[in-house]
């Protein structure tokens, strides 16, 4: 398994470095119920590999959790995120969130995750979201 991408916090603790998949189809959301840690409902995301630049690892992270191709994408923010403790130890990282369009047809990943699909608005209003994700979909103005 790759090592993530290793920096230092603005509060000098160790960070990793995230990429997130914001994916609609219509008015619809695609996230996965995660089934390691973080625990939670959430976008397509991952951690950047070392040596490895935040678009490459958008595009392998989404075809990882999904099967799906990014076939475009544009970056809509950058920034650092506290307070959730991912499966290597780090509970700061530096997050690169993508909106993106896909080509292909979903396959599960169930290493990764206990189910995937396409949720409205309503329906993530109500989902046990993952801190990040709630934290991006509050930022964006969906939930």
């Amino acid at each position: 398994m790759a090592q993530p991408k290793l920096g230092t916090s603005k509060s000098n603790k160790p960070m990793h470095y995230a990429v997130g998949a914001l994916i609609k189809n219509g008015s619809k959301y695609l996230l996965i119920d995660r089934a390691i840690t973080p625990y939670g409902y959430a976008g397509l995301a991952g951690h950047i590999d070392k040596n490895e630049s935040a678009s490459k690892a958008l595009v392998r992270e989404v075809k990882e959790e999904s099967g799906l191709k990014v076939t475009k994408h544009k970056l809509l923010y950058k920034e650092e995120l506290g307070g959730v403790m991912c499966s290597r130890g780090v509970n700061v990282h530096y997050w690169f969130l993508f909106e993106c369009k896909v080509t292909g047809k979903i396959k599960r990943n169930f290493a990764e995750t206990k189910s995937i699909g396409y949720y409205t608005k309503e329906e993530i209003s109500s989902l046990e979201l993952e801190s990040s994700w709630k934290y991006w979909f509050q930022k964006l103005g969906v939930i």
